[in-house]
């Protein structure tokens, strides 16, 4: 079982990798679909419980309404499948994100997988769609003001979307980018940060044995 035990990854240079070579944009998320397969492979082989990756935020419906409709579609057609897959291995698979705005055709798709997988116990494969960090502390704040007598830290973890998802370990952004652009604040306070140069199409098992062994240099101290 790796040390590591949570991997957030923002999944970054889709479009880029897709424009380098000359291809439609949605190709790059198309191939990215496949890197998210290859890596969950290498954590599951590497003992990683928890792998999150970062797919779509609230801000990304800024895009070009052709480019999101896609995404929207491609999340419709593929959820459904991914969860069969990670339920015959015992994978449980989970969205994390508000609700508002995702058509309700794929809410409904995204409770169903969901609702398959919730009784596996091997990894936990979460994605951040239609996702902001500072939405997920504001949502999480707002039940904790009907729900608690106080406001403290530990009430507003325990209103996390899925707060039983533990703290990230080491967070991985692809394609050169050094920013965590809203990821998990609050669950990333202490993660470690490692930033690749490779486009997230590039991404697969064995970037998760290289991941592995930087995380395994790394100090942490929690301001210890």
């Amino acid at each position: 079982m790796s040390e590591l035990k949570h991997l957030g990854v923002i999944a970054d240079g889709n479009r880029r990798w897709a424009k380098e070579k000359g291809l439609p944009t949605i190709e790059g998320h198309r191939q990215g679909l496949k890197s998210i397969e290859k890596m969950v492979l290498g954590a599951m082989d590497a003992g990683i419980p928890y792998i999150t990756f970062y797919v779509f935020s609230t801000e990304n419906w800024g895009r070009s309404e052709k480019e999101v409709a896609y995404i929207m579609k491609l999340a419709e057609t593929k959820i459904m499948g991914y969860a069969e897959k990670m339920k015959a291995r015992n994978g449980r698979m989970i969205i994390l994100g508000s609700k508002n705005k995702i058509p309700p055709k794929l809410l409904t798709i995204i409770e169903k997988a969901e609702k398959l997988t919730e009784d596996c116990d091997g990894i936990t494969v979460s994605f951040c769609f239609n996702y902001g960090g500072e939405q997920e502390i504001a949502d999480a704040a707002n039940i904790a003001l009907e729900a608690e007598n106080e406001i403290t830290p530990e009430t507003i973890r325990k209103h996390l979307y899925h707060p039983e998802i533990p703290d990230i370990d080491m967070v991985v952004r692809t394609s050169g980018e050094e920013r965590i652009s809203g990821f998990m604040l609050w669950r990333s306070s202490y993660a470690e940060f490692l930033f690749v140069k490779k486009y997230f199409p590039e991404m697969g098992e064995d970037d998760i044995k290289e991941i592995l062994k930087e995380y395994e240099k790394r100090n942490r101290r929690f301001g210890k």
